[in-house]
């Protein structure tokens, strides 16, 4: 069983890169499921089929579904929030916001993925590909299990004359009936889902990039709370690049990492439009390229060009599959490892990078709000910070044996920038 979760910024193309995944999965003999999980659907629109709340077969091997939020919150979580609204308008609120204020927030987020639970438990496909919701919604789950805990806590710990009353009245009425435990039984089911997409053998992240500043801005925070949070990032996908610029990946002969000839050595425009606009957004493109190749290193770096038609339906989604892979499978997993994580020393947090294949030369570290700026010979890469570092300034690194180490004391003690080692 693999699954394979494609996130990435709204607009960048990641529903048709994990249909364009599905379809050669599928080619390859696996029976695989697309399922759409962000609640402006356009899946249907990319493999250009009419999709329903159930998975339906549109080719051999392929199976696609776009789940219905609507459905799926009524189905989980229906009966309990007819009973809490019903309590909230008890204390006098308006009926349409005791209404909204009994779902709890990321509820559309957590149905939707305890669909995708359920279908990884029935054994049913080999493969399951899902089309997030964009990148800020889809990193709202690593916070699901603890917050759906809180409310819990709270719904159950309510001292209420009237909860009490009515949770009595209705256990005597209808024994077989605990209005908790539809959320108690949410709350497994999320923990359960948590341990399935953490596991690095099954699941698989790949954020989906265009060339453009933002767009990478905010893949790299994807990438750093994933790997964080211990989510297996296995790859990056970068869509719509430009014709006329060229990629030199990798040699593979002088590394021994695994994919590392998807990793980008350098880029360059070698077929400049002569139109001065498309020339300008190539040389953007190109110099987007190079940081990516640096500020998602080790990821293995996947490529699509910019199609002259759109990318509809099974064929050209093929064709894509083919752009995007090669001779490879889309179900095998990219890299295994961490991209970085963070170790408690003391009261200092250390940051771990691995850079095996950076030459041993002086570490400058400047750190800007949540960014992190390193140089260390002519290496330069951008990190973007987790939370937990952005109050807190870098006060030196060492660099051992292919791995970066920069330690963050608390503030007090925090230089500005840190002195070369």
């Amino acid at each position: 069983m693999r699954i394979i979760l494609y996130l990435g910024k709204g607009g960048v193309g990641k529903t048709t890169v994990a249909a364009a995944s599905a379809v050669r999965s599928a080619e390859l003999g696996y029976k695989t499921l697309v399922v759409s999980t962000d609640i402006a659907h356009s899946l249907a629109d990319s493999l250009d089929v009419t999709l329903t709340n159930e998975p339906i077969e549109i080719a051999p091997n392929l199976y696609a579904q776009e789940i219905n939020v609507l459905d799926e919150v009524r189905d989980n979580w229906g009966q309990l929030q007819a009973y809490v609204g019903n309590l909230l308008q008890g204390q006098g609120m308006n009926k349409a916001i005791a209404e909204e204020m009994a779902i709890i927030p990321g509820m559309e987020e957590i149905v939707s993925l305890l669909q995708i639970n359920k279908q990884a438990k029935a054994g049913i496909y080999d493969r399951i590909i899902i089309d997030a919701a964009p990148t800020g919604e889809t990193m709202r789950l690593l916070t699901m299990p603890e917050s759906f805990n809180w409310y819990v806590q709270r719904f159950t710990g309510w001292g209420d004359a009237t909860t009490k009353l009515a949770t009595g009245l209705i256990k005597r009425v209808m024994p077989e009936t605990d209005p908790r435990a539809g959320l108690a039984n949410l709350v497994e089911g999320v923990k359960e889902l948590q341990i399935l997409l953490a596991n690095p053998s099954i699941t698989s992240y790949r954020v989906v990039l265009n060339p453009e500043k933002m767009v990478i801005k905010e893949g790299a925070r994807a990438v750093t709370y994933l790997s964080l949070f211990g989510y297996p990032v296995d790859a990056t996908v970068v869509n719509r690049i430009l014709p006329g610029i060229n990629i030199n990946r990798v040699d593979s002969s002088k590394r021994a990492d695994q994919n590392d000839e998807l990793g980008i050595e350098s880029v360059a425009v070698t077929d400049a439009s002569p139109d001065k606009y498309l020339k300008k957004m190539q040389e953007n493109q190109a110099r987007y390229l190079n940081e990516i190749g640096d500020d998602f290193y080790p990821l293995p770096i996947l490529t699509a060009a910019w199609s002259d038609s759109e990318v509809v339906g099974l064929h050209r989604l093929q064709t894509l599959a083919d752009t995007l892979f090669g001779d490879r499978d889309p179900g095998q997993i990219f890299f295994v490892g961490k991209t970085q994580e963070i170790i408690e020393e003391g009261e200092d947090l250390v940051l771990i990078l691995p850079l095996p294949y950076v030459e041993l030369d002086k570490v400058k570290l400047t750190k800007r709000a949540d960014e992190l700026f390193i140089s260390i010979g002519n290496f330069k890469r951008e990190l973007l910070l987790p939370a937990a570092l952005t109050h807190r300034e870098a006060s030196g690194a060492d660099f051992v044996d292919g791995v970066l180490q920069i330690r963050f004391p608390p503030a007090s003690v925090s230089t500005k920038e840190a002195e070369p080692v």
